[in-house]
């Protein structure tokens, strides 16, 4: 079974993740008998299982660049501003 990642383990809900570590534990078990025929629809319903926390986590990210977008552009017009005041 392939796990995603602790980022996006951090943003299930606790269904969501309570629901994810017994599909886990029920594909490594079909895995270990070597049903791999079994475990293959149980992996994807895993992956259907972690979009939504997928998608925020590019939420996330999405939110965290436009703030830093934002900041850069306060300090670039702070430092215009002290250029100006420089140049009186």
């Amino acid at each position: 079974m392939r796990h995603c990642s602790v980022q996006v383990r951090g943003l299930l809900t606790r269904d969501e993740l309570d629901r994810y570590n017994a599909l886990i534990e029920v594909g490594s078990y079909l895995e270990s008998q070597m049903r791999h025929d079994l475990a293959y629809p149980v992996q994807k319903e895993i992956d259907l299982l972690i979009q939504p926390a997928i998608e925020r986590l590019k939420d996330k990210g999405r939110a965290r660049d436009k703030a830093t977008q934002e900041y850069l552009e306060a300090k670039a017009q702070a430092a215009a501003e002290l250029d100006e005041e420089d140049e009186r």
